[in-house]
């Protein structure tokens, strides 16, 4: 397919644009980024050289005329999203019109007001469940209402090669003349997950130094995993290791591989008893949903947390994929992300129907 009869996108609350990449290497061409976090739009536009973007608070009204002047005028094939949900917390399904909901009402509005041929919007697993499920009841409701076929699934990002058990709803709509949206089947099981050595084994360990940006790998590819993810690198980025002061790696070392706070000896660690305290990833496994920052979780291994290239890796970012802004930032960014392959696969589905249809 030449690039001008692609699929247009755009990628509400894109963040650094891991769906968006996920949706381009699957075949679509994603013209407009928007979001209101300045430093995650700089990744987005480093990474996204033909996609412009546009920082936006969309819980603004003015926020889809903005848009709409961003697009120039172009036929919006696919709109993407992945919104707030806090405020259904507060307001409950009877007020889902509450100012504090505005954010996913932004979608639904640009969805009325675009009429692309579909959509998709991810979020938090408990979404789904929230109110009994009224409130995903009350999405799907209002999707159909406007010309589209809906469907909403959890899925699992180790399910489809992303080497994390992380877990999120989806919402899918195609409008009715193209037909119901069937979720893709999985590509992997949990007997062959990839495991975070799989993932990051390959780079450099700093054990006893902390790295840089920049910087260069020491030893080759070893699985299929590593050698997708380096493909086209010349530069190893974001891999830079955190200090930690020595009691903090003294409580690390303490805590087994695949363990966290539980397992550390009585009166060790006790400033952090939450449930994610004190998680050492397993070797063998995919990791847990990364965090974004918090220093929750720990390398396998090393007595550190994950540098934010590691944390890139398990969310399936190739390494080409550069993160800018300070190292907090750019934990944020990468774990706020969707991954990129399991958007990939979102793709190639959406891409299906759509080219069924033309």
């Amino acid at each position: 397919m030449k690039k001008e009869n692609k699929f247009t996108i755009i990628d509400m609350f894109s963040g650094c644009g891991g769906l968006s990449l996920g949706f381009i290497d699957a075949g679509f061409n994603v013209i407009l980024g928007v979001d209101h976090d300045s430093h995650a739009l700089e990744t987005f536009r480093i990474n996204h050289k033909n996609s412009k973007s546009l920082n936006l608070d969309l819980s603004d009204k003015n926020a889809i005329n903005d848009i709409k002047n961003a697009v120039e005028g172009k036929t919006i094939d696919v709109i993407v999203a992945g919104p707030p949900c806090q405020g259904f917390s507060l307001t409950g399904p009877r007020k889902f019109d509450d100012k504090r909901n505005s954010l996913y009402l932004s979608v639904i509005e640009a969805v009325k007001e675009f009429k692309p041929k579909a959509f998709l919007i991810e979020n938090v697993p408990g979404l789904i469940r929230l109110y009994n499920g009224k409130i995903k009841e009350e999405i799907i409701n209002r999707l159909e209402n406007i010309g589209y076929n809906v469907e909403a699934k959890i899925l699992c990002a180790a399910d489809y090669g992303v080497p994390q058990m992380r877990k999120r709803v989806v919402f899918v709509g195609l409008q009715k003349k193209i037909g119901k949206f069937v979720f893709p089947e999985a590509t992997r099981d949990s007997g062959d997950y990839i495991s975070c050595s799989d993932a990051i084994g390959d780079l450099p360990g700093l054990e006893k130094e902390l790295g840089s940006e920049e910087s260069t790998y020491l030893q080759p590819a070893v699985t299929s995993y590593q050698k997708k993810m380096r493909h086209g690198a010349k530069v190893l980025y974001n891999h830079l290791g955190t200090k930690h002061t020595d009691l903090v790696t003294s409580v690390i070392s303490q805590v087994p591989e695949g363990g966290d706070h539980k397992n550390l000896p009585a009166g060790v660690g006790k400033s952090r008893n939450f449930h994610c305290a004190w998680t050492r990833y397993h070797s063998q496994k995919p990791s847990k949903t990364i965090d974004t920052g918090h220093r929750n979780h720990f390398h396998y291994k090393y007595n550190r947390i994950p540098t934010v290239r590691e944390n890139a890796r398990l969310q399936s970012f190739p390494d080409t994929f550069r993160f800018v802004g300070t190292k907090t930032q750019q934990y944020r960014q990468a774990g706020n992300a969707v991954p990129p392959i399991l958007g990939y696969h979102l793709g190639r589905k959406i891409l299906f129907f759509l080219s069924k249809a033309k």
